[in-house]
C-alpha cells in the first residue's frame, strides 16, 4: 500500500470531492491536485419530498510517489500527544521489521497518525485487528498522559480506514435493504469492535431496520433485523 487516502461526503459529488481534496491537502501539504484519484462510492440521493437525504460519498487517494519530497519534520516541535504516538508506532514498526514511515497530522480536532510504506499488511492485520489494537493503545496511553483533555487519536495505514469504511458501509446498506425486503435477519461477517461501531452508526437512523451484535470475540458479528420483527 503506497497511497494516502481519505473519504468525504457532500450534498453533491462535486462538494464531496472538494471536501476530500481539502483534507488531503491538510495531510499532505504541497500535493499535486492533478495526481489525486477519486472513487465515487455513492452519488447520494434525496428521499421523497426531501426526507431521507443520503449524502454523496467519495474516496480520494494519491500515490506516495506523487507526493513532493519534503524536509523531515522537526519532531521536537510536536505536541506531547504526537510524540507519544510517534514513539509507540515507530517502536512497533521496528519490532515487526516492516519498512514504513509515520506521518502525523497534529492540526485538527483529531490527531491522525498515518503509516506509509510498500507493505503494511502486517501492521494492519486480519480485518484490521492489528491497526485497531495500535489505535486502542495510542488512545489509552494518551489518556493516561493527557487525561480528559486529550484528543481522539486515529491510526491509519495509507488510507486503509477510508477504504475499509467505504466497504463496510456498502455492505451494511445492502444488508439493510435485504432485511427490509425479505423480513429476515441478515448476519454480517465477524468484525472488530471499531468496524461494528461503523455499521451500527450508519444504520441507527434507518426506519426499517435495527442492528445488534452477537457472538463472542474474536468472532463477534453484527445482525441487521427488520424493525417490524425486532423485539
Amino acid at each position: 500500500m503506497t497511497e494516502i487516502t481519505v473519504e468525504a461526503t457532500g450534498e453533491t459529488v462535486g462538494e464531496a470531492k472538494w471536501s476530500a481534496l481539502r483534507e488531503l491537502e491538510r495531510r499532505v501539504p504541497g500535493l499535486d491536485r492533478d495526481a489525486v484519484a477519486f472513487q465515487v462510492v455513492s452519488e447520494g440521493e434525496r428521499g421523497l419530498l426531501g426526507v431521507g437525504f443520503t449524502p454523496a460519498l467519495v474516496v480520494a487517494s494519491i500515490d506516495v510517489a506523487d507526493v513532493p519530497a519534503a524536509a523531515p519534520p522537526e519532531h521536537g516541535d510536536e505536541s506531547g500527544e504526537a510524540a507519544l504516538v510517534r514513539e509507540l508506532l515507530e517502536r512497533t514498526i521496528e519490532a515487526t521489521g516492516v519498512s514504513a514511515t509515520v506521518l502525523i497530522d497534529d492540526s485538527g480536532e483529531e490527531l491522525v497518525a498515518t503509516l506509509v510504506g510498500p507493505d503494511l499488511g502486517v501492521l494492519i492485520g486480519r480485518h484490521g485487528q492489528t491497526i485497531d489494537a495500535l489505535q486502542y493503545l495510542a488512545n489509552a496511553i494518551s489518556y493516561r498522559s493527557e487525561g480528559s483533555e486529550r484528543r481522539r487519536i486515529v491510526v491509519d495505514a495509507a488510507g486503509y480506514r477510508a477504504r475499509r469504511t467505504a466497504t463496510l458501509e456498502a455492505t451494511a446498506r445492502r444488508a439493510a435493504e435485504q432485511a427490509a425486503a425479505t423480513g429476515r435477519r441478515v448476519e454480517l461477517e465477524p468484525m472488530t469492535a471499531v468496524e461494528r461501531r461503523i455499521v451500527h452508526e450508519l444504520l441507527k437512523d434507518d426506519p426499517e431496520v435495527d442492528t445488534s451484535s452477537e457472538g463472542a470475540e474474536p468472532n463477534r458479528f453484527v445482525v441487521v433485523l427488520p424493525r417490524r420483527s425486532a423485539d
